[in-house]
């Protein structure tokens, strides 16, 4: 399995993270844990099934966006496939989609559903796409027509939802709405509209996230990552582990987690 990362332009950084390809000629079945940023997603090659609790599956989109979520999910293709995403940050939702970043909190729509004729063109486009330049080409284009329609004003909650992704998760809450000159209150009201959770949500997924980073060859122990990730005790990261990846961080850190295979 091939998996790589690639940096925005200089101009769409400040609404999109990165640019991911995920790629094998192989079946795979993909765990989907908790994210506080949504994606983009476009399925050039294969297509996955969700695997549903109860047994069935049911047929994902081959493009489409997965909004933030505080939910595991699992999806898995029986051939080779090839998969292209667009890592977004929270606020990139109003911008580009002219709606609170809310209403996509752990839903899945797909593009033609969100976008019309657009969405389906844009699908088309990447799916002939005949290497990833070209989609993120593809990609920065269409981005550049959606914020051309937008005043692109962004009040200043934008820096603290992206303050909390650069910090960690460890960022009180408090500090962030004075230093954006608002009230609590104001400030968590509007934190939820345009990152799609309460502060609190949003930093403790922020948080599970700087730990699952830690997983490789020299990850540190269990202690020391809880620690280092701002948890006040390992039974307070375990449990956060477990509500937002489904497994216990012991079996994750273990190197036989099926969740970890795209890291491998």
């Amino acid at each position: 399995m091939q998996y790589q990362t690639i940096r925005p332009s200089a101009r769409f950084r400040d609404i999109v993270r990165f640019y991911w390809v995920l790629e094998s000629d192989q079946p795979y079945t993909h765990h989907s844990m908790a994210d506080m940023c949504p994606e983009l997603l476009f399925h050039y090659n294969g297509l996955f099934d969700e695997l549903l609790p109860d047994g069935t599956r049911n047929a994902s989109f081959s493009a489409g966006i997965h909004g933030q979520c505080q939910t595991t999910r699992k999806f898995h293709v029986n051939q080779g496939f090839g998969m292209f995403g667009v890592y977004l940050y929270p606020q990139a939702i109003p911008l580009l989609f002219n709606m609170p970043t809310s209403e996509l909190t752990n839903q899945m729509p797909d593009l033609g559903t969100l976008l019309n004729k657009v969405g389906q063109q844009l699908e088309e486009k990447i799916a002939l796409a005949i290497h990833h330049q070209q989609r993120i080409q593809i990609l920065e284009d269409f981005l550049e027509q959606r914020l051309s329609r937008q005043d692109n004003v962004q009040p200043p909650v934008f820096r603290a939802i992206q303050a909390i992704i650069e910090n960690q998760g460890m960022v009180p809450v408090k500090q962030l709405a004075q230093d954006h000159y608002l009230s609590t209150r104001q400030f968590e009201r509007q934190f939820r509209q345009y990152a799609g959770f309460s502060p609190k949500i949003f930093s403790r997924i922020a948080r599970f996230h700087a730990a699952i980073h830690r997983y490789g060859p020299d990850a540190p122990s269990l202690t020391q990552i809880a620690l280092d990730c701002g948890y006040y005790d390992q039974s307070h990261f375990i449990h956060d582990f477990r509500e937002f990846s489904g497994e216990h961080p012991k079996t994750f850190f273990s190197g036989r987690s099926g969740a970890t295979a795209w890291m491998d």
